[in-house]
């Protein structure tokens, strides 16, 4: 008995959707290229079944942008749109017929030449276009010095110990499990203990996993959740002693607060216990 089809996979649905894409600005005239950022871009290796399709529509000029980010006509003419929101004054986010996602902006030709993204993939353009578009003309951002980042790292540490201990934890956790976690991720990128390159020039955290073992990126101690910023300080702050060079000043006002988290947390926890008993 012949087997059933296979069905088409996430990456090959979304290829396809951005073949029919430029198919369609092709036929309008109006664009100049279809460029594939991410994992539809130069990291075709990363597409998965949970990718989606980043973007950009370049137009011939600002009345051309205005009129396709007005009017979504373009992109339903490629694949039926079931939501979307405008995400930003350049462009929208949106969910697609048989839950694919896409997100994109849209650039006049002459705003190519300022706008800041990373090197794209051109996966369409018209027979006229200038050569070179998938590759900005503005250098992505750069992270800042090792010594900065160590330092926003230990004061991170120290405003949320000093957050936590007043009581407004969601704050604490984000300064002590979020803004100083990013700050470690892009430390041990200057020190060279990952594998691979970055993956988002604008996200740090973005495989993160893949790139740093638990060794030096311990994510169940550092994230551990919102009652348990003291452990999370602690961890850090051990991988920054035995990483980098610390002032033992802001080392020990931390490791303070850090004491005086932990006795609190452990004081609202017995206090939940007999609470409940």
């Amino acid at each position: 008995m012949p087997s059933a089809p296979s069905q088409p996979t996430v990456p090959e649905r979304l290829l396809a959707f951005l073949d029919r894409l430029g198919a369609e600005l092709d036929r309008r005239g109006d664009a100049v290229a279809l460029l594939g950022l991410g994992s539809v871009g130069r990291d075709l290796h990363r597409l998965d079944e949970h990718s989606d399709a980043d973007f950009f529509v370049v137009v011939d000029d600002a009345e051309t942008r205005d009129r396709y980010l007005a009017d979504i006509d373009w992109l339903e003419a490629a694949h039926p749109v079931v939501w979307s929101f405008e995400n930003s004054d350049a462009g929208r986010k949106a969910l697609l017929e048989g839950d694919l996602f896409a997100e994109y902006a849209v650039f006049s030709l002459a705003e190519m030449d300022t706008a800041g993204y990373p090197p794209g993939r051109l996966h369409w353009s018209r027979a006229d276009a200038p050569a070179g578009l998938e590759i900005p003309k503005v250098p992505a951002p750069q992270p800042d010095s090792i010594e900065h980042q160590i330092g926003e790292a230990i004061t991170n540490l120290y405003v949320g110990l000093h957050r936590d201990l007043r009581g407004e934890r969601l704050t604490a956790t984000r300064f002590i499990q979020g803004y100083a976690v990013d700050r470690w991720i892009t430390i041990l990128g200057h020190l060279g203990l990952g594998q691979g390159a970055r993956q988002d020039v604008f996200v740090i955290d973005r495989g993160a996993e893949r790139r740093f073992g638990p060794d030096v990126l311990p994510l169940a101690d550092l994230v551990p959740g919102y009652e348990r910023n003291a452990h999370a300080a602690a961890t850090l702050l051990a991988l920054l002693e035995s990483h980098v060079d610390l002032d033992p000043t802001i080392v020990a006002a931390v490791r303070d607060l850090i004491g005086r988290a932990d006795a609190d947390a452990q004081s609202r926890a017995g206090s939940a216990v007999r609470s409940s008993s």
